[in-house]
């Protein structure tokens, strides 16, 4: 008879995905029983001798976790489509098996950068602000007029799953061309959409608006900087849903101020999330506007759609339940 698994969780997470654990091969399971982050500390005492992890984007999961653990550990679970948190060379060479969750966000990450464009472009925020404060007198013909899709150029960092979802989603709304750019063309992704592939300077000199779905790795991390903001239209907008770490935050920030672009929509930054009196917080006194929603919403979204769950559930079992030792 196979002895049931030992499993860590490091976060509190949603009923119908503990009761699966439980009831999958028998698996024993201590948690972690908390909205916020597990301490360190917590994290490296709740691994050791477990046979199995389940994790979120924010535990970093490297060589000190994975000696805590030792060698009974087969399997790690993160509930995140990305896995950068993850020491993937150390825990391949340790033969730990990975799962993660590919495509159970791609709609709601489509959706809310969707939404943060049309709200960075239509002035939205800024808008809701000056009925707040009293800063609505009269009808103006050129007052908060922001800028249009119709007619417009899109270009996408990364025309993976989630980029795809965004072109989709924002076709209808009559923009002309898409572009897009990252490692290689993509045919097969571009068609629907009659994107063209070009270099990242290209697509910053010629988009109207700029949104960046692409996965963080060595060669994207920074990749939006001074040198990219410089070649971007005074017009244009920066919509950032991917990772914060691909943004060079100060870059952006004297871009913003300088008005070298015109507004910049925020889903991830560094750190996350931001401190309150950070400056890029604060740019509606210079002028400018700054979108910024904290990294747990689209989890939030996770949390309440039934349909996102069966499918993480379904992943959770694959990774766990492929494990033998």
């Amino acid at each position: 008879m196979r002895r049931a698994m030992a499993v860590f969780v490091t976060r509190r997470i949603p009923a119908e995905g503990m009761r699966v654990l439980s009831e999958a091969a028998g698996c024993r399971v201590q948690q972690w029983d908390s909205e916020e982050p597990v301490p360190r500390r917590e994290l490296l005492a709740g691994v050791a001798g477990k046979q199995g992890l389940l994790c979120l984007l924010s535990d970093r999961i490297d060589a000190e976790v994975l000696d805590a653990a030792g060698p009974s550990l087969k399997v790690i679970s993160t509930m995140s489509v990305g896995f950068d948190h993850l020491a993937l060379d150390e825990i391949k060479k340790r033969g730990i098996r990975v799962g993660y969750t590919p495509d159970v966000l791609t709609d709601a990450t489509a959706e809310l950068s969707v939404g943060l464009l049309l709200a960075t472009c239509r002035r939205l925020p800024e808008a809701v602000a000056e009925v707040k404060t009293g800063g609505w007198t009269t009808w103006k013909p050129l007052w908060m007029c922001g800028y249009g899709l119709s007619g417009s150029t899109v270009g996408i960092i990364g025309l993976g799953r989630i980029g795809q979802a965004v072109a989709r989603r924002l076709k209808p709304f009559g923009v002309k061309n898409f572009l897009y750019t990252g490692s290689q063309p993509k045919p097969e992704n571009a068609a629907e959409f009659q994107a063209e592939f070009v270099p990242l300077t290209k697509l910053a000199q010629e988009s109207d608006f700029v949104v960046v779905t692409c996965a963080l790795t060595p060669d994207t991390q920074g990749m939006c900087n001074k040198d990219f903001f410089s070649r971007m239209k005074k017009t244009s907008v920066f919509i950032n849903t991917s990772r914060g770490a691909v943004v060079n935050q100060e870059d952006l920030y004297d871009a913003l101020v300088s008005g070298q672009i015109a507004a910049a929509g925020l889903d991830v930054t560094t750190p996350e999330p931001l401190p309150t009196d950070h400056p890029l917080l604060k740019l509606r006194n210079c002028g400018k506007w700054c979108v910024w929603l904290p990294w747990p919403l689209p989890c939030l979204l996770l949390l309440g759609e039934p349909p996102l769950l069966s499918r993480q559930r379904t992943c959770w079992l694959i990774s766990l339940g492929t494990c033998r030792w």
